[in-house]
């Protein structure tokens, strides 16, 4: 707000999809000021011809100069009586806000409908591993040591939706877990994709019967392709044809001859410890292998061929897709399968052991961990979740900074 003159004062219309301030209007006498000496009954009265007013007023700038009728705008009125604030700082802070995301913060109603909303995708489809998948390898690309601008360093910034990157090597099928959350961003627009993802990817494992994340929402997307991280950021599961775990491709090296190595390379680079590296190795008792996605596989197991029934986490049948190899018998549910059945010798043949999967218990330092990980399942969903959220958050940017809990 400002003050056009001594005796009345504008209406200051910005436009929340761009930041631009729309003008100054100066108050009309159809616009009515209320007064705070006025009766409640008389403010009502008055606030009601005053919104038909200005809605009015916002008709016709869109019609005539974007043609937007569903643009967002914030019309603020001030009287004498009321507090006064500079246009300069009000206009400021909400263009910078605005200007950092295609809109505005989501609500926390909004949020908790489209959680809503992924928890019955969940249900219906037993899609859950995928959107983990889905999230951490959005948020994996993060690289601590990667300066400059937002969202120059990757992370949880729902990149991963763009060309290139949704076509990187690592990321192949996931264009197929983001169609399958379509309709949440299309139900609840003002909810970005980042949240989307990282909401999606904590309640497939919540509702599987793991431990809660704790996630906080409020992230700003990434706006084009020119924000996608590099390809080669992601951990391998086996060697490559030269014998060589990962590569020098991405934001920095991450070869290595050995598994636990090429590790530690992927997920120093994120911040990670050896504790965190192996909590989040364990997200493995989810979900299965594809040979056509991540090369790795079998085509079908005994488990995973339609032969046997899948339960969920309240015990009733899940109708899952057939195909793929499984690290556990029972994939759509999160324990710590995952350790037990790594660590055991007689497993089942058709259950997944890959190279670094054995590395949590080959290597001195990750042993520790996934032995006490085997023994206790409370001690994995506690260390589990605080990774899980701290992956969730890696390089993103919230509106608001603190970010919104549920």
């Amino acid at each position: 707000t400002r003050e056009c003159d001594e005796q009345s004062q504008c209406l200051l219309l910005i436009d929340f999809r761009t930041g631009d301030r729309i003008s100054w209007i100066p108050a009309r006498p159809q616009i009515q000021i209320l007064n705070p000496s006025e009766t409640k009954n008389q403010k009502t009265s008055q606030n009601i011809g005053y919104r038909h007013s200005t809605t009015s007023i916002l008709h016709s700038y869109y019609h005539k100069k974007m043609k937007l009728l569903n643009a967002f705008a914030l019309i603020a009125l001030v009287t004498p009586a009321a507090s006064f604030t500079p246009a300069s700082k009000l206009s400021s802070k909400l263009t910078t806000r605005a200007m950092g995301s295609s809109l505005y913060a989501a609500s926390k109603d909004d949020l908790l409908g489209a959680q809503e909303m992924i928890d019955q995708i969940i249900y219906e489809k037993a899609c859950g591993p995928i959107l983990v998948r889905l999230a951490w390898h959005d948020s994996g690309t993060f690289d601590k040591d990667v300066k400059g601008d937002w969202p120059k360093a990757g992370g949880a910034v729902a990149s991963i939706r763009f060309d290139p990157e949704i076509n990187h090597g690592a990321n192949a099928g996931l264009s197929g877990a983001i169609a399958l959350l379509e309709p949440v961003k299309k139900a609840f627009p003002d909810v970005s994709y980042a949240d989307i993802f990282q909401m999606a990817s904590c309640r497939a494992i919540e509702t599987s019967g793991g431990p809660k994340i704790g996630v906080k929402y409020g992230r700003v997307d990434a706006s084009s392709a020119d924000m996608c991280s590099p390809e080669g950021n992601l951990p391998d599961g086996e060697p490559g044809d030269n014998g060589m775990y990962g590569g020098p491709g991405g934001t920095a090296s991450t070869e290595s001859k050995e598994p636990e190595g090429h590790l530690r390379k992927v997920f120093y680079r994120m911040g990670f410890n050896d504790e965190e590296i192996v909590a989040l190795s364990g997200a493995h008792t989810f979900g299965r292998a594809y040979a056509d996605r991540s090369g790795l596989g079998k085509e079908k197991t005994k488990f995973t061929d339609g032969s046997t029934k899948q339960p969920r986490a309240d015990g009733t049948d899940a109708p899952f897709k057939p195909g793929g190899q499984s690290w556990t018998e029972r994939f759509l549910i999160f324990d710590n399968s995952y350790f037990t059945t790594l660590d055991d010798d007689n497993a089942d043949p058709e259950l997944l052991k890959m190279s670094s999967d054995k590395a949590v218990f080959k290597d001195d330092k990750f042993r520790p961990f996934a032995e006490k990980f085997r023994d206790d399942q409370d001690a994995f969903f506690e260390s589990y979740a605080k990774a899980h959220k701290k992956l969730s958050e890696l390089g993103s940017k919230f509106e608001p900074a603190e970010g919104i809990t549920l």
